[in-house]
């Protein structure tokens, strides 16, 4: 039928005399208005799709009393007898991992959203009172969604959401000190999210640093490679009852196409590689792209570990060279960054890739993948290596447990 059709500039675009309905159950059927006959799949495509999830924002099912379905939108105050989720359907996958792209790299935020409400979701962003992390928990805070900020600066933190407040008053947002360069501090913000908190929908492990020179924590590790890595490891081992708790839930880890720069194996991985004891050989941007594979090599880890579970976690790469507080540690990168900033994303456009991985309908039950441009890509071959993986996992719980026990030394020789 399909080659009968008059052409198109979109291939979802029906042909005249059809219209697109749904069924109480979110099954979306054709009618031909012509024929007077109806039909499942799309008379152009032959491809078949569902509504899921929640109503948009602002909008409310109801029912007559003679059992008509109806929908209010409260907000521009209309009513009708279709189905605004029709305008978001998303096709029936044969397979989990069969994503249509729907979205690209000039895509922003909010665009991502567009549709969703997000009311009575959760949603922890480690590093979120700037730059990419901001908008991805503002994008989400539009849209109904509770957002707890898990930033070390709390002045900064208080800011970003006061102003996210500013433009959209209802929204609901929490702070809590995090410093991923400190067991402790993960500690005591894990202790204090639960009193708060019993279920998490998204955990996004945004935050980062780079271009810092060679220094240690408060642990005693290389402090790039705590912040980038470790640290979100220690956080999602903590939160992980929590989270098996939230199930379904996903967790979101920003790596970077940096990770394709990082040289590590499963034959020359170790503790002195990852965090070297001295600044002997130390390069802060080979240090960088070490933690962007670690990112990715936890993440696919974590989700071969919980996906049974329905925790199910992705990376992803926000952009190259995006403009944000993360070359703030050296001039030349600042002036690098500041010389590209017209050819790369905006931090709104970099902050998609996350919020698509993060509240996706395709994507649900979905992980273990890399994203970039709001679309699954193939990462490098060290960060689909699974024995690679394993041995990251192994080795930075042994890295926190030595910590750890080293700390309660501490306290018992003082």
């Amino acid at each position: 039928m399909a080659a009968f059709l008059p052409d198109t500039d979109s291939e979802d675009e029906l042909p005249p005399g059809w219209e697109e309905r749904a069924t109480l159950d979110g099954k979306v059927y054709y009618a031909n208005h012509v024929t007077k006959s109806t039909q499942w799949s799309h008379p152009r495509t032959g491809k078949k799709k569902k509504v899921t999830g929640e109503l948009p924002h602002g909008w409310e099912k109801k029912v007559t009393d003679d059992g008509n379905v109806f929908y209010v939108d409260h907000i521009n105050h209309k009513t009708t007898y279709t189905d605004p989720r029709l305008a978001f359907a998303v096709e029936e996958k044969e397979f989990p991992t069969d994503i249509r792209q729907r979205f690209d790299a000039s895509t922003h935020a909010l665009q991502i959203l567009h549709g969703r409400d997000l009311g009575g979701k959760v949603a922890v962003i480690t590093g979120s009172n700037c730059g990419i992390g901001y908008e991805t928990a503002r994008a989400l805070a539009y849209h109904g969604c509770e957002i707890y900020f898990a930033c070390r600066n709390r002045e900064s933190t208080m800011e970003a959401m006061e102003r996210i407040c500013k433009e959209r008053p209802n929204s609901l947002v929490h702070y809590i000190h995090l410093d991923l360069a400190s067991f402790k501090s993960i500690e005591e913000f894990c202790i204090k999210f639960e009193r708060e908190k019993k279920n998490i929908n998204m955990l996004i492990l945004n935050a980062g640093t780079f271009g810092l020179p060679f220094s240690h924590t408060e642990d005693g590790f290389e402090t790039t490679f705590q912040v980038n890595h470790l640290g979100h490891f220690y956080l999602v081992k903590l939160l992980t009852p929590l989270l098996l708790k939230s199930a379904p839930c996903r967790v979101v880890v920003l790596s970077s196409e940096s990770h394709r720069q990082s040289f590590i194996t499963a034959q020359n991985i170790s503790e002195e590689r990852l965090s070297p004891k001295t600044a002997n050989g130390f390069y802060s941007i080979i240090t960088y792209n070490d933690s962007k594979l670690c990112n990715l090599l936890f993440s696919n880890e974590l989700n071969r570990r919980l996906s049974t579970f329905k925790i199910f976690s992705n990376a992803v790469h926000p952009g190259n060279l995006v403009s944000s507080y993360l070359s703030r540690n050296w001039w030349l990168y600042r002036l690098l960054f500041a010389f590209v900033r017209p050819f790369t994303k905006s931090l709104a456009q970099a902050a998609a890739t996350t919020v698509y991985c993060a509240i996706a309908h395709e994507l649900e039950g979905v992980g273990g993948m890399y994203f970039n441009n709001c679309f699954r890509c193939r990462p490098s071959k060290s960060a689909d290596d699974e024995d690679l993986s394993k041995l990251l996992w192994e080795l930075s719980e042994s890295m926190i447990s030595r910590a750890l026990e080293n700390r309660e030394n501490q306290k018992k020789d003082s």
